[in-house]
């Protein structure tokens, strides 16, 4: 995927409302984004909706307007199975410089049109690479959130993994120049399988994170236990069918979260139903779950800090029984 051009540029008609020309903005880069990447990318379909700044006055939207205007429309979560409404520009192979020796390879995703976004980190899991999440940060960025998908060695100790990732949240809040249109303080963790294992060890760590979300999350280190029970952020468990892959220790995560956790399965859903690549053509349902499952808690968790918003939205799925063994504490 290559960046979008600056949907600044695109014409206006002629002597509009400043609200009116934020509104074009958002409009042409819908339309951006569908004609100049739809060839490379899933056929997922463009929402229709359009997001408006807070003050009409302005042409600059907020993250947080699009984020409040997400949970005040009670979008429900089939809504995000489509890419959302906004440009993304994509920096691929950058280096996040730890320290003089301790370099970490990343793909940046980055929403064009708003500013004061939320910033998501993916972490993938056991023997996969960041493209294996590729498309889901590029899916985030699309409905208004930064987002980050790393490169940690994919086998190894995951328990070390959490204690990087910890030192990847700081650093990034560190720097905040870095990450001009990023808001610090809503910085959400997102990890598969044994890469949900090292999420929970950063929270454990106290990483400065808004809460996290779990895909097929699979236990990895006698310690994690301890380390669950020291989570005090929210916490969503987005599983596979255990009927079709039951993850290693998966019951764990709900069970030791002691309160602001939640978890659901996807109906015939498997474990690498999880990951979304660029090259996928998003022909499975399953994986379409996860993938606006995941996007609601996103937003849930960084505009609210609470599960509630998530919860609502997949209403729907729960009563068609496509999300099932749901729970909530």
């Amino acid at each position: 995927m290559t960046s979008e051009s600056d949907a600044s540029k695109a014409p206006a008609p002629a002597r509009p409302a400043r609200w009116q020309r934020a509104l074009a903005v958002v409009t042409a880069a819908s339309m951006a984004l569908l004609i100049g990447s739809c060839a490379q990318m899933p056929s997922t379909g463009i929402t229709s909706i359009v997001f408006q700044p807070r003050d009409k006055a302005s042409a600059v939207l907020e993250g947080e307007a699009v984020q409040d205007q997400v949970v005040e429309k009670r979008i429900g979560v089939d809504q995000f199975k489509l890419r959302g409404p906004f440009t993304v520009t994509t920096r691929e192979g950058q280096y996040l410089r730890l320290s003089a020796k301790e370099r970490i390879l990343a793909d940046f995703y980055l929403s064009s049109e708003t500013r004061n976004a939320p910033l998501v980190i993916l972490l993938h899991g056991y023997n996969n690479t960041k493209a294996d999440h590729a498309y889901q940060g590029m899916h985030l960025a699309t409905w208004g959130m930064n987002s980050i998908v790393l490169q940690l060695p994919n086998r190894g100790s995951w328990i070390n993994h959490g204690r990087t990732l910890a030192r990847i949240v700081d650093y990034i809040r560190k720097r905040p120049s870095d990450f001009p249109n990023a808001d610090m303080s809503r910085i959400v963790l997102v990890g598969h399988s044994f890469g949900a294992s090292s999420v929970v060890y950063a929270l454990a760590q106290g990483a400065q994170a808004s809460g996290a979300v779990l895909l097929d999350p699979a236990a990895f280190g006698a310690a994690l236990p301890a380390a669950l029970v020291k989570v005090n952020k929210p916490v969503l468990v987005i599983g596979a069918d255990e009927e079709v892959f039951p993850a290693r220790g998966r019951e764990l995560f709900f069970r030791s979260i002691r309160e602001n956790v939640a978890e659901l399965s996807i109906r015939n859903a498997g474990h690498e139903d999880a990951q979304f690549r660029l090259r996928d053509d998003g022909s499975r349902e399953e994986q379409m779950a996860f993938l606006s499952a995941m996007t609601s808690a996103v937003i849930s968790i960084s505009s609210t800090s609470r599960l509630d918003y998530a919860w609502q939205s997949y209403e729907p799925a729960i009563a068609a029984q496509r999300f099932f063994d749901v729970r909530k504490k």
